[in-house]
């Protein structure tokens, strides 16, 4: 015996006057698994014992004892058979049928993938005890390969229903989820409801892994595998193993849809499937005959969540038919069934003295004595408290501010609905004030980054993205705050100070600078600077005439339709120079020199003639240039020639 056997408290002691416990066989999360011997019997069992530390958790224990009640309810030689359940002083336990044998885990383990027949076998077994679960209303929520136990006379058993439940009570939602996460249906992944449709998720991941060796999907963590299971479809086994005939590549699809109502609706249907392949194939299942493991009892297993199993020797080769008994053998048979009735009998008034002292200790000093906290989420205070009062509960108010739970209506209560409590308990109830208000100073002109954290650190969600806009405001600096109430209405302006809510939305509009100066530029170059800004350039142009800026170039751009600031993404007209205006020039010809330069200076233009004419007496104008009626911009020098006139 191994010294960590040596040392378990547990060997050697009598369970309840009645059970001594021989070895351990498994450790789990839950519970440990002993073999030990019923001395009233005088048979084999397996004991299972629920860990010290969670044996004063009402929880726990509710879920240890749902085990028996599930079990127990079904009768079906291919569900592992829960004799007895009881407490001895601050252990609580479980006594189940005793199965030397290994489990399907440790058969995939040792020949990697299974052959059809096998996996055909093994896989008509287990649905065969899982319908009877369904038509009993019971959903396993763990089927997986450590849960099922073949064992060395061939028999195999679908057990451990420690997370089993009542169908018509399906939902995980608040709690971890249970079950193994390689195994686990979508809807269990991403609702955390579960359902007989779910087992058959699980069963047809299971079979996918018998005939391939391995699981469809990987990875290094467990919320990768989660993922995988809630987006993925599982592939055909017969990628991995060609030899998979195409019909059981079929059911394994069906079995594993991502939409439960695409699934067989239950182990039932999904059995009748698999026998309508078995006469396909010429496959007959003899579960009886087909699993002939040689092993022994190992002394001490640790695994998670692997209950009710024991280890045998290795197995060293192909799973092989029994021959069939010589008639000594079968003789011997029938006079062991003929003894074994009188031991029913006498088993069954057992049972039932057993069930008898065990009703009143579970409803007089037991889990039965204690009361579940009912739900009251959604109700007044008045309706919670009597619903409390009526349970035997005694209510304590508490308000609190909460988001999603209109003012004056319960949030839900401490300890949570479901927990089991003694008579006369305190319960808090705890009632919604609405969401909690904040008065906020004046946020403009601040940086972007530190409004938003003042907004978030209230409670206010911050719509993305920002409004921005081309101002004379410097860049990421709010220049308007406007706050949405959570519950509907017109937005508010925040711009100076305001009084919000938590769960509000706050739009923010945010300055980009002012809008790129373009004047002068050429209109390539004024295009790129705009563009880069975030704002999109119209291919039409406004003309426009300009005493500074060179004909060509960009004098700047068109105001903006319905004025107000520009926006990223506006479309902006480029205003290009023309040049200087032009003018018409004055026809002087004829005239004299003196009222010449006066009509041309007055029109806004230079004259140039010879200085010697100032001194001629009637000095006149022959001729121009440029000539009168010519369009010239201001400022242009005209050129006189001048005559005497005598």
């Amino acid at each position: 015996m191994s010294t960590s056997q040596q040392t378990d408290p547990l060997i050697g002691r009598l369970v309840d006057g009645r059970y001594r416990v021989r070895a351990r066989i498994a450790r789990g999360g839950m519970a440990t698994v002993y073999v030990a011997t019923d001395l009233r019997l005088e048979r084999r069992v397996a004991l299972k014992v629920m860990h010290s530390h969670l044996s004063d958790d009402a929880v726990f224990q509710s879920r240890f004892i749902q085990e028996a009640r599930a079990a127990a309810r079904l009768a079906d030689p291919h569900v592992v058979n829960v004799f007895d359940q009881g407490q001895d002083a601050d252990m609580a336990y479980l006594v189940m049928e005793y199965l030397p044998g290994i489990t399907l885990r440790e058969l995939v383990r040792e020949q990697r993938r299974l052959t059809v027949p096998q996996a055909v076998t093994i896989m008509d077994a287990v649905l065969s005890g899982l319908s009877a679960a369904h038509r009993a209303g019971i959903v396993h929520r763990d089927v997986k390969p450590e849960n099922v136990l073949l064992a060395e006379d061939g028999r195999i058993k679908i057990g451990d229903f420690g997370l089993a439940r009542a169908s018509s009570a399906n939902t995980a939602t608040g709690q971890v989820l249970l079950g193994t996460i390689a195994y686990l249906a979508p809807e269990l992944v991403t609702r955390g409801t579960a359902d007989a449709r779910s087992d058959i998720y699980a069963l047809g991941i299971m079979l996918y892994e018998m005939l391939t060796g391995e699981q469809p999907y990987k990875g290094e963590q467990p919320m990768q595998i989660a993922f995988q299971h809630a987006t993925e479809s599982v592939p055909r086994p017969s990628v991995k193993n060609p030899g998979v005939p195409e019909p059981l590549d079929e059911l394994v699809l069906w079995a594993t849809e991502k939409i439960p109502d695409e699934r067989p609706v239950d182990a039932g249907e999904m059995l009748d499937r698999l026998r309508e392949i078995e006469r396909e194939l010429g496959i007959a299942p003899q579960v009886q005959r087909t699993l002939a493991v040689a092993g022994t009892v190992a002394t001490e297993r640790i695994d998670s969540d692997e209950f009710t199993k024991v280890l045998p020797a290795p197995v060293t080769g192909p799973v092989t038919a029994i021959q069939d008994l010589d008639n000594a053998a079968r003789l011997r048979r029938n006079a062991r069934r003929r003894a074994a009735k009188g031991g029913w009998i006498f088993v069954l008034v057992i049972a039932l003295a057993a069930l008898t002292g065990g009703a009143g200790w579970w409803f007089g000093s037991g889990p039965g004595s204690m009361v579940p906290v009912p739900p009251v989420a959604g109700k007044t205070y008045a309706q919670a408290a009597a619903a409390l009062t009526a349970d035997g509960l005694v209510p304590v108010r508490k308000d609190q501010y909460d988001l999603d739970t209109k003012p004056g209506l319960a949030i839900g209560t401490s300890p949570e609905a479901g927990r089991r409590l003694a008579k006369d308990a305190k319960v808090t109830v705890l009632v919604s004030l609405g969401p909690q208000s904040h008065d906020l100073p004046k946020l403009t002109g601040k940086a972007t980054a530190d409004v938003k954290a003042q907004l978030t650190a209230d409670g206010l969600n911050v719509a993305d993205p920002y409004l921005f806009y081309f101002t004379d405001v410097p860049n990421d600096i709010v220049i308007g705050i406007k706050v949405a109430p959570r519950d509907g209405g017109s937005a508010i302006d925040c711009d100076k100070a305001c009084t919000v809510h938590e769960g509000d939305t706050a739009t923010l509009s945010v300055s980009k600078g002012p809008v790129p100066g373009v004047a002068g530029l050429s209109v390539s170059d004024a295009t790129t600077a705009l563009t880069g800004a975030g704002l999109e350039v119209s291919s039409q142009q406004t003309q426009q005439y300009s005493s500074t800026v060179p004909k060509g170039n960009v004098i700047g751009i068109a105001a903006r339709d319905g004025g107000g600031y520009w926006q990223p993404n506006d479309t902006v007209t480029l205003v290009v120079s023309q040049g200087p205006p032009l003018y018409r020039v004055p026809d002087v010809t004829g005239s004299s020199l003196q009222k010449a330069k006066k009509t041309l200076t007055d029109a806004g233009f230079q004259v140039s003639y010879s200085m010697f004419w100032d001194i001629v007496p009637g000095a006149q104008v022959q001729d121009q240039t440029p000539g009168g009626g010519q369009m010239e911009p201001k400022g242009t020098t005209i050129n006189l020639v001048l005559t005497a006139t005598g």
